[in-house]
């Protein structure tokens, strides 16, 4: 028997008991009771009588949560909008967890993209405020609190699942929905969505009420396990993305508007190992290389999140990117190219994200063994716009430089180069400037290994600005040129 809404299950006015809507459900003789659609919106709408103040710390209030809210289910719907440093769950009133982002820009886009959006279809209403406290102590991490700056609190690595199903409201994760063998049934999740129950899901539902499209492919990739069911230990670590919208997923027609069904593809099974969106780097000369050097050369192929050097293995180490696609372009562009005199191999790793390290070691150059890049100016695929601007190019032995000041010659370029200690050029053409606001080129090496070389070492040095305290920060890509034409136009 499906069980009634909040209206109905009252009985006369006169008889009806007191509500305290802060817990979010409500218990009627011993039957949880969900609240209806209206008195959802109205605490979705209702303010804080003490005012807001923004904060980078987010308070989650999980209104009808008729599933469990774990730190996983919060830290999947909340990283991609930002660093989630802590998060603590508490059920004093209901169901809430307060959730400690890295800077205040991230706390704010996760507020504006997920508040009133349902984590499950139909239930697991999402209010979300600014909280009073500006740090989370955490003491453990489990289920109900998770510090993600010290994994060692915890014995086991937090999973991350992740996917979505339609609603009218937003819906952030598919209905973890009980399979044809599960015979445990709950009465609330009847009463929700009986014509659901033992379905097999294939469309997809995104629709952030940002009033902007969102592209949500790092939340829908094929390649993303399925969240398992309450009734499920079990499951399988996704990767961390911190997608960027110029790139469509495999699974979408372009990107998705409010409110838009997408026909999806049928998911890969549990079965098949997810691609992440961490590489494994081999074959690196430990003297030569550090994290901001692997940074230069692999921010040519999308955006790069952490780079981390493995102690137990000389010559090691470790990439996340900012999606598997990038991933792929890394693997496919950089694998078995040879500089330093070494050959640098590169594969896929099964590690879902790499979690921080809070002392790292030293490399030989002085340099630490882990760096975060998330929030690195440098990196060239932040937004659509500047997505687009990057062409997508094999390693080559003639490099292409911008964003040098105005005025110029090739003889300043090469001793901008020789500061690094790199090889010397053997040509360098200025191409005509078009503006007095900076100025580009190509540079031409011997062979690719010196090419190569050049661009970790000078890819992002500063240069002297003559008409400002703030320096320019040269950048560099390969070319797409096999010869420097003599005369440019």
């Amino acid at each position: 028997m499906a069980m009634p809404l909040y209206e109905d299950s009252l009985g006369p006015l006169a008889k009806r008991p007191r509500v305290d809507y802060n817990t979010n459900t409500i218990e009627r003789f011993g039957n949880p009771v969900l609240l209806p659609p209206q008195l959802v919106e109205i605490q979705l709408a209702k303010k804080s009588s003490e005012g807001e103040q923004p904060n980078h710390v987010l308070l989650f209030t999980v209104l009808n949560p008729t599933y469990p809210i774990t730190c996983e289910v919060l830290h999947t719907i909340a990283s991609p909008f930002g660093k989630l440093l802590r998060v603590v769950i508490f059920k004093k009133n209901g169901v809430q967890a307060m959730c400690e982002f890295d800077s205040l820009e991230s706390a704010q886009r996760a507020k504006d993209s997920l508040h009133g959006c349902d984590i499950y279809s139909g239930c697991c209403t999402l209010k979300i405020e600014y909280a009073k406290p500006t740090k989370l102590n955490v003491y453990k991490n489990d289920n109900e609190s998770f510090d993600y700056t010290n994994p060692n609190l915890g014995k086991n690595m937090i999973e991350q699942p992740c996917t979505a199903l339609a609603t009218q409201r937003p819906v952030l994760l598919k209905d973890p929905l009980l399979s044809a063998g599960e015979t445990t049934v709950s009465p609330l999740t009847v009463a929700i969505r009986p014509h659901h129950m033992y379905a097999t899901p294939q469309q997809v539902a995104v629709s952030l009420g940002s009033g902007q499209p969102i592209n949500m492919a790092s939340l829908l990739s094929p390649t993303m396990p399925r969240l398992p069911s309450p009734n499920h230990q079990g499951g399988m670590m996704m990767h961390h993305q911190a997608h960027h919208p110029s790139h469509n997923s495999p699974v979408m027609g372009g990107q998705c508007h409010q409110g838009t069904m997408v026909q999806t593809q049928s998911m890969s099974p549990p079965s098949i190992q997810p691609q992440g969106s961490v590489t494994m780097v081999y074959g690196l000369d430990c003297h030569k290389m550090s994290c901001t050097r692997i940074f230069n050369i692999f921010c040519l192929y999308g955006n790069v999140v952490r780079v981390k050097f493995l102690k137990t293995k000389e010559g090691c180490a470790m990439v996340q990117m900012g999606d598997s696609l990038a991933v792929e372009r890394v693997v496919t562009n950089l694998n078995n190219i040879t500089f330093y005199d070494s050959k640098m191999q590169l594969g896929f790793s099964k590690q879902a994200f790499l979690a921080d390290v809070q002392q790292p070691y030293e490399l030989p150059d002085g340099s630490p063994s882990f760096m975060d890049f998330m929030g690195n100016k440098n990196n060239r695929f932040i937004n659509p716009e500047m997505a687009s601007k990057n062409r997508i190019q094999p390693p080559s032995k003639i490099l292409h430089f911008f964003n040098t000041p105005p005025g110029l010659e090739a003889s300043d370029i090469e001793e901008i180069f020789l500061g690094q200690n790199t090889p010397r050029p053997k040509c360098i053409k200025m191409f005509p400037s078009k503006t007095e606001r900076s100025s580009s080129g190509l540079i031409e090496f011997e062979c690719l290994s010196e090419a190569l070389e050049s661009l970790v070492m000078a890819n992002h040095v500063p240069v002297e600005n003559p008409n400002g305290k703030f320096p320019y920060i040269m950048k560099l890509c390969f070319s797409s040129s096999k010869a420097i034409p003599a005369v440019i136009h």
